[in-house]
């Protein structure tokens, strides 16, 4: 109870600040959304309490089984308060303009947080109201078993039925779609307006900065723009070596590349780092050069430190592995987002590893958890892995095989996934892979084309290790997609809040393999491993179909159906309004037949039908084109339901047999795959 209190305190301040949304310069229509939003979900989560719990629950377990959900959900509310604070900021317009304008955190990070939390949080609120023992027990399992029966796993109708509560109504999700669109045209009418003015014309030094706002990206600006600013100051250069540093600049600290160089061989790179906008991947704000064209600035958000010294530094004789498993698989599933949104634009990186990743700490309470950047992408190949001492730990064995041969690389979205695994293992186990392996260059190189690869400890979960070693299996063509890993990566982050004790020997581990979830869902959905942009309102869909095949895996929903006395079953009839009629609400009216995809946006006036032939669901996969038949309810008869074809047993994923261990069974320990 104690959670829900300080998430409703946190959206009454919320509510407060935006008391002053007048005053906010830039962004205002994002921090608008993002309030919006937290409202939503705090009544969504609010109903389903006022549902199923009293506020003197007996026994205090039920609470208790929010207790984390709800921290969770408190966490991302407390970052994106900090997010509308940051636009609150009083300050200079420019100076505002030019630090925040580009930043796409309001939707990519905080919703995406939100929209992955929140049927987290209603889960949680089900599972706690169908393990108690109140008389109408019976009734709430069966109602959630229909929720969650696979004719209702469609993302239109999902959307039309369940869309206000997990926040994917067709409004809100058009305004996730414009909110920074809408945003940015404001940012021009206003600069259009100072230009207009003639009571306060723009000085020389802010004509320059409206055309560095509203130029294209990519476009080389004027070196004194940047080095000519009456603020700019270098703070620090970094290590011995590197050409970045940390400047002073419009009231912000940045990073600075300067490269001293013909600026023409750096276009490529400028072009690529500009064009991109993600808040798990660092781009080039802005890019300026000198009059000659021999001096090159690019300016960079500042992050505190790469991956491999944080690891470094959290690791200690005292902890077997350097973070929390909740805090590691969020840092997982922001590097795999940052890379899935890459491989959307076709840009693969060629040399991801940990010094490549910066981060920096949250915010102080936020126990260890850390914001993500990928860098190193879009460079000359001589530019990569200077300081890294072995860097073929990273590379995949065709990569490897390449670089032998001499006849050039060839960058793959696979690799990235290869090299990718590596990473997760340094995350899981604080330890570098190989670190103790005596080999080192081309014997080390030949060994993983060989197939070796590092060997867990024995207290890692399972589940987390199945996952590395599919991103690291030695045949390209069975390692999953970065979409997948980030489905895959939701649904564990989810388990684990859930299940918060993992340290504990007994905890449990989850019932089905998520990547025979995930490779079931790319049959049964269309487009759903599709590779253009990944859009973050389609995450409570995928969360939703997540869950109900494991449902069916574990055969919740028919141990629900088969509990059920006839006349419970007669009982429930006159109760049961959530899902009863759903047919006749959305879809009585439509006869045809209509392509459900999830790649589709969202429509007004768009009708989604769900066809059902003789009571029986029609198991085509969603999304292709059927025959034109008959819609029914997919219930029969009071008390009866559609027989589905939920029987299909997904089989175990089978792990490599072919390791090498030792009686020790140490992290050092390799094993071939």
């Amino acid at each position: 109870m104690e959670q829900f209190l300080k998430v409703g305190e946190l959206i009454g301040s919320l509510k407060s600040l935006m008391v002053f949304q007048d005053e906010i310069q830039v962004n205002r229509r994002q921090c608008g959304l993002l309030v919006d939003a937290f409202d939503l979900a705090f009544a969504s989560v609010a109903e389903e309490l006022r549902t199923h719990f009293r506020f003197a629950e007996k026994p205090a377990a039920k609470w208790r089984a929010l207790e984390h959900p709800l921290k969770e959900l408190h966490r991302v509310l407390c970052e994106g308060e900090q997010y509308v604070r940051w636009c609150l900021e009083p300050g200079d317009w420019w100076n505002k303009a030019i630090s925040r304008h580009r930043n796409t955190d309001c939707v990519e990070f905080h919703l995406h947080n939100l929209l992955w939390c929140v049927p987290v949080v209603l889960e949680a609120i089900e599972n706690a109201a169908e393990s108690a023992d109140h008389d109408d027990l019976h009734k709430k399992k069966l109602i959630f078993s229909k929720k969650y029966e696979r004719e209702w796993m469609d993302p239109n109708l999902f959307q039309q039925k369940l869309g206000k509560s997990y926040l994917t109504s067709q409004d809100f999700c058009s305004r996730l779609d414009s909110a920074w669109k809408e945003d940015s045209w404001i940012l021009s009418e206003t600069i259009a307006e100072r230009r207009l003015s003639t009571t306060n014309p723009l000085t020389k030094q802010e004509n320059k900065l409206a055309e560095l706002l509203v130029g294209p990206r990519g476009h080389l600006h004027p070196s004194s723009v940047l080095i000519g600013s009456p603020d700019y100051q270098v703070r620090r250069r970094f290590e011995a070596g590197s050409n970045h540093k940390e400047v002073q600049w419009m009231g912000e600290s940045y990073v600075v590349k300067h490269a001293i160089c013909d600026v023409d061989s750096l276009m490529n790179e400028i072009s690529i780092l500009s064009s991109i906008a993600h808040p798990n991947v660092m781009q080039y704000l802005y890019s300026f050069a000198d009059e000659e064209r021999t001096e090159c600035f690019m300016v960079m958000e500042l992050m505190n430190k790469d991956l491999s010294s944080h690891i470094r530094e959290a690791s200690s004789s005292r902890r077997k592995v350097p973070f929390p498993l909740l805090v590691a698989v969020d840092t997982m599933l922001q590097i795999a987002r940052g890379m899935e949104y890459l491989h959307s634009k076709k840009i693969y990186h060629g040399d991801l590893n940990p010094l490549n990743i910066l981060v920096k700490t949250r915010n102080p309470s936020a126990e260890g958890f850390l914001h993500v950047k990928i860098t190193g992408f879009g460079l000359s190949p001589a530019k990569k892995s200077k300081a890294m001492a072995n860097p073929c730990i990273w590379h995949s064995p065709e990569v490897l095989t390449q670089q032998q041969s001499g006849n050039g690389l060839n960058l793959t979205d696979k690799a990235d996934v290869y090299s990718f695994g590596m990473i997760c293992f340094e995350l899981l186990t604080g330890k570098i892979p190989f670190e103790d392996n005596h080999l080192q260059g081309d014997k080390m190189s030949k060994n993983i084309r060989a197939g070796e690869r590092p060997l867990f400890p024995s207290q890692c979960p399972k589940y987390l290790i199945n996952l590395t070693r599919r991103c690291w299996h030695s045949d390209p063509a069975h390692r999953p997609s970065f979409a997948s890993i980030c489905r895959v990566l939701r649904y564990i982050k989810r388990f684990l809040v859930m299940h918060p004790d993992q340290s504990l020997p007994d905890m449990p581990a989850p019932s089905v393999d998520y990547f025979d979830m995930e490779s079931s869902l790319s049959k049964i959905v269309s487009n759903w491993a599709r590779r253009d942009d990944p859009r973050v309102w389609e995450v409570p869909f995928q969360m939703y179909a997540y869950r109900v095949l494991e449902r069916e895996k574990t055969g919740a929903n028919m141990k629900d159906r088969t509990s059920e006395s006839g006349s419970e079953g007669a009982s429930i009839c006159g109760d049961e309004n959530v899902f009863n009629g759903i047919l006749d609400d959305t879809l009585s009216n439509s006869t045809d037949s209509v392509k459900l995809s999830l790649e589709s946006t969202p429509d007004r006036n768009k009708k989604t039908p769900t066809k059902l032939l003789n009571g029986k669901a029609n198991m085509q996969p969603l999304g292709q084109n059927q025959k034109t038949g008959a819609f029914l309810s997919p219930r029969g008869s009071c008390g009866q339901s559609v027989k589905r074809n939920s029987e299909r047993q997904f089989q175990p994923v089978v792990m490599s047999s072919g390791r090498r261990r030792t009686p020790s069974d140490h992290p050092s320990e390799t094993e071939l795959v």
